[in-house]
């Protein structure tokens, strides 16, 4: 298998990409493990956060390069259907209704970038290095590309999906790719102090967060957004969530999930 997956005593899971002798490059094999592995994750009610993370000195270095010369001879359809697949994973991952946090230890690249983009919080240590490098292959960053852009925008999109230029954490941070920077000895330490802020959150509410985040996003007008919004506290409001997080503000007290 090409990850490894913990899940501790809190509900926090660990995804780790486990091929670090190849910078934990993924392959078709590798993707259909994440999918089912986050498919799972998804229905296992005693999971709270997932954390994804790598092996060895990379995150990820986008695609196996084997993978890549199989796939130079296929024919269109059987492109398609690859890029599906992979499509499939990215989608499930930016969907994904527990809070998804990426813990990068090392270089992201290509399609590992694209992993970034779909996580909902990003720590970094200082010396890692970023790129979306598929056009100095002949390539585009298309799979990757709704994600990415919805995370950094058109403007540094056409700065670095032209170039296929390398960039730092500083400037990841700075494009909204990145949310916080660490060092090597202060990532894990770090990290947990995210875990935790994630950890405070009703988990129902924080699912319905990304959900009102994404439907808000895609509200054609103002109108039709205040509309939605206002029907989902109303909804939330009256929900067990709602209700025993008021009463235990309203007692003085910690709410069930804590």
């Amino acid at each position: 298998m090409y990850y490894k997956k913990q899940i501790d005593n809190r509900g926090v899971a660990t995804v780790t990409l486990n091929r670090p002798e190849l910078h934990n490059a993924f392959n078709d094999e590798m993707i259909s493990d994440l999918i089912e592995c986050f498919n799972k994750l998804a229905q296992n009610e005693n999971v709270r956060v997932v954390v994804l993370t790598g092996t060895g000195k990379s995150f990820c270095a986008g695609a196996d390069l084997n993978w890549m010369k199989r796939m130079k001879d296929y024919s269109y359809e059987e492109n398609l259907k690859d890029t599906e697949n992979l499509a499939e994973l990215f989608t499930v991952i930016n969907k994904f209704k527990k809070p998804t946090i990426a813990r990068v230890n090392g270089s992201a690249l290509g399609g590992g970038a694209g992993f970034l983009a779909c996580c909902d919080y990003v720590i970094a240590i200082d010396t890692v290095s970023f790129a979306f490098t598929e056009v100095r292959l002949g390539l585009l960053p298309a799979v990757i590309s709704p994600f990415v852009i919805a995370k950094i925008g058109e403007s540094h999109a056409r700065a670095t999906f032209m170039s296929g230029m390398r960039f730092n954490a500083s400037k990841a941070m700075m494009m909204g790719l990145v949310h916080q920077i660490s060092s090597f000895d202060k990532l894990d330490e770090d990290l947990e102090v995210i875990i935790n802020e994630f950890l405070q959150a009703a988990p129902n509410a924080s699912a319905m967060a990304k959900e009102l985040i994404a439907e808000v996003v895609r509200k054609p007008s103002i109108e039709e957004a205040r509309s939605y919004s206002c029907e989902m506290i109303s909804k939330v409001r009256t929900g067990n969530e709602g209700q025993e997080g008021m009463n235990a503000l309203l007692e003085k007290r910690k709410a069930s999930w804590l």
